[in-house]
């Protein structure tokens, strides 16, 4: 694992983009500031979750899915999950006391009754994004949210990776508990990885552990194939248009509303995304 850590430190790529995640992390804490104030929670509104006129996502879940891409992608299909929560509103906004509650374990956390707000169940992805970010200064979580993804880097980086013989009858929030000790304990182990930042960190396991994706059954025939790159490389360049506005956004350069607008551009008009990333790559460099 060290020597890959080696080239990832000396490549430098994503260095500066998890510090400005961490920065729009701490703001996002400063805006919404649950833990130190639990009562604040009282001044969310339905309209933070999800916006009826027009239809858009609301601004907490703006800060979770967008602003806070670099640190653990949620992958969200259309509107339903977000019309969902407000429908429910008081049932989350039960979650969220839970989820900020420091006398609660991230067992308990996690093993919350997410799973009565619909699309909120199964592995949790969303309530554990919302975990992690109201409790990262515990340096005890991960931003993974996928339960595959932490087995597969625990198994690829612990030299004898050991499950417990309870861990199939875990409950998730045992499982995500265990997973993300063992992976932990791993990066203190070694004292280049010790000292450096639990995003950072995540972040080296995705660019040289990639978990591999679910295999078809069925041989994809050429032109299958020919739409999963394009697919592929859209997402790619999604991404480094949200790491750009990013960045942009944790120097001031730009608004919150202004990267919503470049956000609904970029979707609105695929044939000007080109000119669109060169336009804000220089107004980065001035």
């Amino acid at each position: 694992m060290l020597d890959k850590w080696r080239i990832f430190v000396k490549s430098g790529a994503v260095k500066s983009e998890m510090e400005n995640a961490i920065e729009l992390l701490k703001r996002f804490r400063e805006t919404y500031p649950f833990v130190e104030n639990p009562e604040s929670i009282e001044t969310l509104s339905p309209d933070d979750i999800f916006k009826e006129q027009p239809s858009e996502v609301g601004e907490f879940f703006h800060w979770l899915e967008y602003y806070l891409y670099p640190i653990g992608h949620l992958t969200i299909y259309g509107s339903k999950v977000y019309r969902q929560i407000r429908s429910q509103f008081e049932d989350f906004k039960e979650l969220l006391y839970t989820v900020v509650d420091r006398k609660k374990s991230l067992v308990e956390k996690v093993d919350a009754q997410w799973d009565e707000i619909k699309h909120l169940g199964g592995d949790r992805h969303i309530g554990k994004k919302i975990i992690f970010c109201f409790n990262f200064e515990t340096e005890e979580i991960l931003p993974i949210f996928k339960t595959s993804h932490l087995e597969y880097f625990f198994d690829n980086i612990a030299d004898r990776p050991e499950y417990t013989w309870k861990y199939a009858s875990m409950t998730l929030g045992e499982k995500y508990h265990f997973l993300n000790s063992e992976i932990i304990k791993v990066k203190k182990s070694f004292p280049e990885t010790m000292s450096c930042t639990i995003p950072y960190f995540a972040r080296f396991l995705y660019d040289f552990y990639p978990p591999p994706r679910l295999e078809s059954t069925e041989s994809p025939n050429e032109s299958t194939k020919l739409e999963e790159k394009l697919a592929t490389e859209q997402k790619v360049q999604f991404r480094n248009f949200m790491i750009l506005l990013n960045e942009l956004r944790s120097k001031n350069k730009i608004s919150a509303e202004e990267l919503r607008l470049y956000r609904k551009q970029w979707e609105n008009y695929p044939q000007g995304r080109e000119s669109l990333f060169d336009q804000l790559t220089a107004l980065k460099n001035k």
